[in-house]
């Protein structure tokens, strides 16, 4: 019987016959039309014969296909495409098989124009939604392909640029039409996002120092609008899968090094991704930077490189609920470099044949890594930076007092690089602090530990100390206001404009508590005979600030008095940088002119200036104290 069907066409189905009525006799004039819209009208009516219409339309391709009757084969996928939009009945499963497997044909065809035409039809099929789900479809073999094609080493650059271009738009249809279908393949699963991930890494890897056309899309700036969409997709659970790709294909490509293709793609995914889910990120990054704790220093400076990006890029709390892990990790690289530095070596026991390690490319991570601290804590709120600063404060070797970090093999010079690094940290942690309640901000737990630091003799590491100080004392902003007067002393300190709030009663609590240990420091770091020009500036600064931020009527005495008494025990260098034009103030024993200072003493104009800026300070402050208080010099408790 289907021999004689075959013969006579009038006793052929005619959902044949109407197929074949759309195929003119010369491909060049393209899909009939007329036939066509019989066709369409046939497959509404009759919704029962659309999956014999697709396994029919199917069989005509792969027979041209076979013939390479490359007309027809686009006739064919042009009628597929129409049906496709115009029929949405509960039969367009069976319909939309057929019409996969057509475009599977032409995907595996060595022509380009077959698989760029085979794409094509598959992006307007993922633009459709689809009335009925479907709960055997499979996509594996598309996403496969498409990545195959996003990876084309064709020999014509033109079609090359156009194969890739139709891989990459194929795993955007492949997301589009799978991400929101709980029924579809998941396609966050790590299996398919190891194959779609690096795809879009490599395309984008391409284009990089490439000028953008205006005229046309470069398959670097698909790939970019195709990653942020996947991204833009991600759910709380899928981020890890979706970033593992590209921590994984940065290090097969060794692209931390270079550090501006991983920026670049980071940034990519902070902008994309929900900014609640930011800290996923981040928690994944300082994941992969302990994983390579024992790489190379310019592999961790990349990473941490990285890092300091996302965490700017990151809205203020971002940071996740585990803020001290994120700093604990900082923490633990800072000191892992700074045994490598000193030791030469990433294995501890030193074995021969361990990676050589390059001291400068060490310092470099490091303060790749302090600042990367400072870019986090700006992204905490008060409150949370106060824990971080206690944080990093218990992890400072002091001595008596916390532990011994650094290795044994390091010794001594390492437990100094570990102070003055984790001081540096907190630096950057403290700066821009600002808090209404000085006494929760700076417990006894935190302060003592710090002021410890003032009686060592590590000039480096006293200075530290003075300046994170001045950053958590500063809280108005006033200390910049003072760099106009570091070479000439004003009459009045009302041009700089600063701004003074009223002391309040937990600021004079805070005073009433730890104003005799703060005095008794900054005089014991005036008798320091290797303090330099920096450290007197710094106690300058924390002076005037004291004066300005916490001063009632008692602490201004007392910061005088304390004035008088540095005039008296201080050492030469320091007296001259406290008074050298208040002569009615400086003790009557003064040795010898301070203009006849010895070197390395710096020119007094640069130190000599604390006390008469102080005083005038007090004296604008409309403060009443008593003459005996002001004559009689404060010593402070040693």
């Amino acid at each position: 019987m289907t021999g004689v069907c075959g013969c006579c066409g009038a006793l052929r189905p005619r959902y044949k016959r109407l197929v074949d009525n759309i195929f003119p006799e010369d491909p060049e004039d393209g899909l009939v039309k007329a036939n066509m819209e019989k066709l369409t009208f046939y497959a509404l009516s009759a919704p029962e014969k659309l999956d014999r219409i697709g396994a029919y339309l199917s069989e005509r391709l792969s027979r041209d296909v076979a013939r390479h009757r490359y007309g027809y084969v686009c006739i064919a996928m042009e009628a597929l495409d129409q049906l496709l939009m115009a029929c949405h009945c509960q039969s367009i499963n069976l319909f939309v098989e057929s019409f996969l497997k057509m475009v599977r044909k032409l995907l595996e065809a060595d022509k380009p124009n077959l698989q760029i035409l085979g794409t094509n039809s598959f992006v307007k099929f993922a633009n459709i939604e689809e009335d009925t789900p479907s709960y055997h479809r499979s996509y594996d073999f598309f996403v496969s392909r498409f990545s195959e094609m996003c990876h084309s080493s064709y020999e014509d650059p033109d079609i090359r640029t156009k194969i890739r271009m139709a891989g990459i738009k194929g795993l955007q249809g492949v997301v589009r039409k799978t991400v929101n279908d709980e029924l579809q393949a998941n396609i966050w699963d790590p299996q398919h996002m190891d194959k779609i991930v690096p795809s879009l890494l490599f395309n984008l890897q391409q284009g990089e120092g490439t000028e953008r056309s205006k005229e046309k899309e470069s398959p670097a700036e698909l790939t970019e609008r195709c990653f942020r969409e996947l991204l833009g997709r991600a759910a709380y659970g899928n981020i890890k899968n979706a970033v593992t790709p590209v921590l994984t294909h940065l290090d097969n490509h060794s692209l931390w090094e270079s550090k501006t293709f991983a920026v670049r793609c980071f940034k990519i995914i902070m902008y994309s991704i929900q900014s609640q889910h930011s800290h996923l990120v981040i928690q994944q990054l300082l994941s992969h930077l302990d994983a390579n704790s024992k790489n190379s220093a310019t592999v961790r400076a990349g990473i941490v490189e990285v890092l300091l990006e996302a965490a700017a890029i990151a809205a203020s709390g971002s940071v996740g609920p585990t803020v001290l892990e994120v700093f604990n990790t900082l923490l633990r690289q800072l000191r892992l470099s700074v045994d490598y530095e000193l030791t030469g070596s990433y294995d501890s026991c030193g074995n021969i044949g361990s990676k050589i390690i390059k001291e400068h490319e060490e310092r470099q991570l490091q303060e790749a890594v302090i600042k990367t601290i400072g870019s986090f804590a700006n992204t905490l709120p008060t409150y949370q930076r106060s824990e971080v600063m206690l944080f990093i404060m218990g992890k400072i070797p002091v001595p008596g007092m916390h532990p011994v970090l650094a290795s044994e093999k390091s010794g001594l010079e390492g437990n100094r690089m570990i102070q003055v690094m984790l001081l540096k940290s907190l630096l950057q942690v403290t700066t821009g602090f600002q808090t209404t309640n000085m006494l929760t901000a700076l417990p006894s737990s935190f302060l003592d530990p710090l002021l410890a630091f003032t009686l060592m003799e590590d000039a480096e590491i006293r200075l530290l100390v003075l300046e994170i100080l001045v950053s958590l004392i500063d809280r108005h902003d006033n200390w910049p206001k003072f760099t106009s007067i570091r070479s000439v002393i004003i009459s009045d300190i009302a041009v700089l404009k600063l701004k003074v709030d009223k002391c309040s009663r937990q600021d004079n609590l805070f005073m009433k508590k730890h104003a005799q240990q703060l005095y008794r420091h900054i005089f014991l770091a005036c008798k320091e005979e290797s303090s330099s020009q920096p450290h007197f500036e710094a106690l300058y600064a924390l002076l005037a600030l004291l004066s300005i931020e916490l001063a009632n009527e008692e602490v201004v005495v007392d910061l005088i008095r304390l004035a008088l008494a540095l005039q008296v025990g201080a050492p030469l260098c320091s007296r001259v940088a406290l008074s050298p034009d208040a002569p009615h103030i400086q003790p009557l024993c003064h040795p010898r002119p301070f203009c006849l200072l010895p070197e390395p003493h710096l020119p007094v104009d640069h130190r000599a200036r604390l006390l008469p800026a102080c005083t005038r300070a007090f004296m604008s402050s409309q403060f009443v104290y008593s003459t005996i208080c002001f004559i009689c010099p404060q010593i402070p408790q040693l």
